[in-house]
């Protein structure tokens, strides 16, 4: 039977550049909040050396995607250059919430703003560099790409930035610590909205 006095947990959607130092802070909220599961995308490439699977993805065929996507089931997914699909399953995202577990997903801005049609009720996070120089010093200190790839994501970020306006917070990376405590103040001024507390509120008003 289910547990209505379980309170939903939330949808973060985490966005930002290449280099901003996303998978970091995620990695690190995830560490300090027990309660909060990440979320595991679909996709129809086969597994790289490491990736397990249910932990890095979910490893499904083409035909089984396309009739996930016949069905509704995601709640964005995408073609990459035609070639492999990727995707959010919607079940597990909104079976754990109901389970009173917040579940973050770092994806693209296309994939965030298609969960914000979806899911309005979504928290919406752009992370950002402190400023373009200094992402382009980070990518450059990876030295895993040529100059020119590096400015062709500076002007993605460019083309991103234009939709930060469809964004709920934005969180400047300067350190990692300091993003940390953005990231959880965010979760905290969330869990206050009178929206999310309904409940107790209606149960304080009988009182």
């Amino acid at each position: 039977m289910e547990n209505t006095n379980v309170k939903p947990g939330l949808l973060l959607v985490v966005s930002g550049p290449s280099g901003v130092g996303k998978g970091t802070i995620d990695g690190l909220l995830l560490k300090k909040h027990e309660n909060m599961v990440l979320s595991v995308s679909c996709t129809t490439r086969g597994p790289r050396p490491g990736e397990i699977d249910g932990v890095h993805y979910s490893f499904i065929s083409q035909e089984r995607f396309e009739e996930m996507i016949r069905e509704d089931a995601f709640l964005e997914y995408m073609h990459v250059f035609g070639m492999n699909y990727y995707g959010t399953p919607a079940e597990p995202v909104f079976r754990q919430m109901a389970e009173g577990k917040d579940v973050l997903l770092e994806i693209d801005v296309q994939g965030a703003m298609r969960v914000k049609e979806k899911y309005p009720q979504a928290v919406l996070v752009f992370i950002a560099p402190p400023s373009l120089e200094e992402l382009r010093n980070r990518l450059v200190g990876r030295g895993t790409e040529t100059p020119e790839a590096i400015e062709k994501r500076l002007n993605t970020v460019r083309a991103e930035l234009q939709r930060l306006k469809d964004y709920d917070y934005m969180v400047l990376n300067d350190t990692v610590e300091q993003a940390v405590e953005r990231m959880e103040a965010i979760l905290t001024a969330e869990k206050c909205k009178v929206n999310n507390n309904l409940n107790l509120a209606e149960t304080l008003m009988k009182e």
